[in-house]
């Protein structure tokens, strides 16, 4: 039963894909821009960040697609005028890269990933749910 409390209290930050291999847009970007990063990386939802690389909140695909939506037709001239901070979610969960894995299990269950940050705010990476999953099937396949 130790190994399950060790294997719970794990610490995220030896699962977390690095800030440098995250798409990510930020605040001032246009909408165009953004499903442009979208679409290129083939994530339905990305990260947001400042000018300080602090995480802001994300933005997907449905979001900006419902931002230019109108009655009868997509309206894409709004895509240049609306920006990334116009649209985007600002309530997303955050985690620090020395959180348990217990908590990130319980997180990922309504997100696709979570956001890591250091004391500062600062994006650090993001923890996925595949990467939850995976840590979660190899302990199983030990037991």
């Amino acid at each position: 039963m130790e190994q399950d409390s060790n294997f719970l209290q794990t610490q995220i930050k030896e699962l977390v894909i690095a800030s440098t291999k995250v798409a990510h847009v930020q605040l001032g970007n246009s909408l165009e821009h953004a499903l442009l990063v979208l679409i290129k990386s083939g994530y339905s939802a990305i990260p947001v960040l400042d000018h300080a690389y602090r995480i802001q909140g994300q933005i997907s695909t449905t979001m900006i697609l419902d931002k230019i939506l109108g009655i009868e037709r997509f309206e894409y001239e709004k895509l240049d005028h609306l920006v990334v901070e116009d649209v985007m979610n600002r309530k997303i969960p955050r985690m620090k890269g020395n959180e348990s894995f217990l908590k990130a299990l319980e997180l990922s269950i309504n997100y696709p990933f979570l956001c890591i940050e250091d004391e500062e705010g600062v994006f650090q990476g993001i923890l996925t749910r595949k990467s939850v999953l995976a840590l979660v099937y190899r302990h199983f396949r030990q037991l």
